[in-house]
């Protein structure tokens, strides 16, 4: 059957969803690329995930080649210049495709009469494209970063700055969470190895193997079977830190998507996990994950600032607690953060989290144990937020992480680890 759709139009629309109506591209893309070919969405993703990554660099090329930028409702061919920039400088798309398949878009865009102009635009960037590259490079824009964000990042990081930029505008690595009620580490490593998937076990996180090249969750042995999640390695990390008991009553608080609800319980199969998240949708896919590994946990709507509403007078042993954050740990994953995110943001999220944290804290048992965690790596909602809460809440004990990081472990995304990721844990007295 013809395909009746054109990816570059397509891509046009979830990057002016992002940028022009400040939607997040884990719930645009998704909504845009159903009734596509597997293959067509690979390609989506690509081109969607890329320019949002680049965005500056596309931004200076266009800025430099037309006289005016396009407005109004003709403001989404601007976005399939963009989409068809990216394929002329990040892909191995030939140019004479890439060229074809962009000012057919225009048409599916319903602007017709403007496939001249970008054509036109993008063979003249053809003409400049060396030239116009390098005087990229030479300006601020080539951090691929906000200056707000730079600047909190310096800041807070002023050796490693460089490192970290780095590794948020390249591509993330693949890691995997093996389930240990099926299979040790070692065995699905040999499983992975029997189906020709390379891979590499992770040097801290018992369950944790890095993929040496990405591949479709359908290809992984026994995905459906739940022998394996998709989960970044810090993600992990923190259920280490949580350290699970049988019989134990635990709660995931800020639950969704539900990949530490479900570790939780792979680590102790007869704990009873409470996963609690104020996003109705979003619990959806905690319910999903766990009927897909098989495991069993109680789900609740529920805000973390009023859980009297929701849990009464239950108190329990353990709490994670996944702070609502700048996920500025995990830009490589999610690059619309970057342009979505305000500096503003970072006070009413520090705000935010303080107040759960002390909403909590008494819902937890006396000698029990509660981590804090955030995918941030910004201090203000990390380590300075744990200073706060110590100094609040007098029978809360800091309990050591083993790192050289004050008052919690902070570690920083890199190509071959995991993202960026904080966590801290306390007891109460």
């Amino acid at each position: 059957m013809k395909t009746t759709y054109n990816i570059r139009a397509i891509a046009a629309k979830v990057i002016n969803n992002v940028l022009d109506k400040g939607k997040s591209l884990s719930i645009v893309l998704p909504a845009l690329q159903q009734n596509i070919s597997d293959k067509d969405r690979t390609l989506l993703q690509e081109l969607c995930f890329g320019a949002l990554r680049v965005l500056p660099t596309l931004e200076f090329c266009i800025q430099q080649l037309m006289v005016r930028p396009m407005a109004g409702k003709k403001r989404i061919l601007h976005y399939l210049l963009m989409i068809g920039l990216y394929q002329l400088i990040y892909t191995r798309i030939p140019a004479h495709a890439a060229l074809a398949e962009t000012v057919a878009g225009a048409t599916t865009l319903k602007w017709p009469e403007l496939k001249g102009l970008v054509n036109g635009v993008l063979r003249q960037f053809q003409r400049q494209q060396i030239m116009l590259l390098e005087q990229a490079t030479n300006d601020d824009s080539h951090y691929l970063h906000p200056n707000w964000l730079l600047e909190r990042i310096k800041k807070a990081y002023p050796e490693q700055w460089q490192q970290i930029v780095v590794a948020n505008n390249t591509k993330p690595p693949m890691w995997l969470r093996v389930n240990r009620i099926h299979h040790s580490r070692s065995q699905y490593l040999a499983l992975l190895q029997q189906a020709g998937i390379e891979a590499t076990s992770h040097p801290v996180y018992a369950d944790a193997i890095r993929l040496t090249l990405p591949c479709p969750v359908g290809q992984l042995p026994g995905f459906s079977q739940g022998w394996v999640t998709v989960q970044d390695a810090s993600a992990q990390g923190c259920i280490d830190l949580l350290d699970p008991k049988n019989g134990e009553y635990i709660l995931d608080l800020c639950a969704a998507p539900g990949g530490k609800t479900t570790y939780i319980l792979e680590v102790a199969p007869k704990a009873e996990v409470l996963a609690v998240d104020i996003d109705k949708q979003r619990l959806r896919c905690v319910k999903e994950n766990l009927q897909r590994l098989q495991l069993q946990a109680r789900i609740k709507i529920g805000d973390g600032r009023t859980p009297d509403i929701w849990c009464g007078e239950q108190l329990f042993d353990r709490i994670l607690l996944d702070a609502p954050c700048s996920a500025t740990g995990v830009i490589r994953r999610h690059p619309d953060i970057k342009w979505l995110r305000r500096d503003s943001d970072i006070a009413e999220l520090t705000k935010l989290q303080a107040e759960i944290m002390d909403a909590i804290w008494p819902k937890l048992k006396k000698g029990g144990f509660m981590v804090y965690a955030t995918c941030s790596i910004l201090p203000e909602e990390n380590q300075k937020q744990i200073v706060s809460f110590l100094a609040r809440q007098p029978n809360a004990q800091w309990i050591k992480t083993g790192s050289k990081d004050t008052f919690g472990k902070q570690q920083l995304p890199h190509p071959e680890e995991g993202d960026g990721f904080f966590f801290a844990k306390m007891m109460k007295n």
